[in-house]
């Protein structure tokens, strides 16, 4: 009911721009798009395209950013669902318009919040690990954490690239481009306990055989999916800060370079392209070290 509701509401809007704006068959299919991303939160979350709000479009541009979306194709999302809604506003479905209220990026865009290891400690324990899904969250956590990984690589890894014996994930990023990551004892040991006792008594779809983190329908986990089970973990471990899996990322990162790793190991961990996306961390390497004379040495507190 609620996708016949959906397709029949992107099946109007495709006339509206046609007939009404007049727009090129490519320009159409562009604002289609746009808005599809709204139809795949909607239907996850059980939602009309009227009942959607400016918090569920904030999140979607969180997830965009965690998932390194250009500012430019960022901007032109929320351009696109300004237009639906302003369209659902003329129709009188809605009395105001959420994307009106979701802010345009710009660069340089906030990094986000260093996590402790107190706090990951905080998150995990929400976690009751006698529930199949949250014990799997908690090896999640762990592996973000631990690895650095983004978040469309760890809903796309797979049990090949696994590699018990080397203690290392072989990860296919962005570009398809390939790289090693170290794993920890304990972290490769919460792995391979969840695929030996909870992954091996689900049913996996077709083309979901080899995925490691699969929901109990048997399909691969959404990135956000995993953005909105942190950010609630966060929230009921009083963590005070914007909890998301890129903040798990840039906390993994930070940790390395703050005690010291080589700048090019950690690029090549991250699959950073440039080593100038790398820097970013020596940067924040320099002002912790000015925050903490600022806050101890007795000269830098006088006025």
């Amino acid at each position: 009911m609620l996708q016949k509701l959906w397709t029949a509401t992107l099946r109007d809007f495709r006339t509206y721009l046609t007939l009404e704006r007049r727009l090129s068959p490519n320009s159409i299919e562009a604002y289609l798009n746009d808005v599809r991303h709204l139809e795949r939160l909607g239907l996850e979350r059980r939602l009309k395209p009227t009942e959607l709000s400016a918090d569920d479009l904030r999140e979607l541009v969180a997830i965009a950013v965690e998932a390194d979306i250009a500012v430019a194709t960022q901007c032109r999302l929320i351009s696109g669902w300004r237009l639906f809604f302003r369209w659902l506003e003329v129709e009188d479905l809605v009395a105001d318009n959420p994307a009106d209220l979701v802010a345009m990026p710009t660069k340089p865009q906030h990094l986000p919040d260093v996590l402790s290891d107190a706090d990951i400690s905080a998150i995990q324990a929400t976690f009751d690990l006698s529930l199949p899904d949250q014990a799997r969250n908690y090896v999640i956590v762990e592996i973000l954490y631990g690895c650095g990984l983004r978040v469309s690589e760890l809903v796309a890894m797979t049990l090949a690239n696994i590699y018990p014996d080397e203690m290392g994930l072989h990860i296919v990023g962005k570009g398809n481009k390939e790289r090693w990551v170290p794993v920890n004892e304990h972290a490769m040991e919460l792995l391979q306990t969840y695929i030996t006792t909870i992954r091996s008594h689900y049913s996996p779809l077709r083309g979901e055989e080899h995925i490691v983190f699969l929901s109990r329908l048997g399909r691969r986990l959404s990135r956000n999916y995993v953005f909105m089970f942190l950010r609630d973990a966060a929230k009921q471990a009083g963590v005070a800060k914007r909890v998301s899996p890129h903040s798990l990322r840039h906390s993994f990162a930070t940790e390395l370079v703050q005690n010291g790793a080589d700048l090019r190991a950690v690029q090549e961990m991250l699959g950073h392209e440039n080593i100038a996306t790398t820097e970013i961390y020596t940067h924040l390497t320099t002002k912790n070290l000015r925050d903490t004379i600022t806050l101890h040495h007795p000269h830098y507190q006088k006025k």
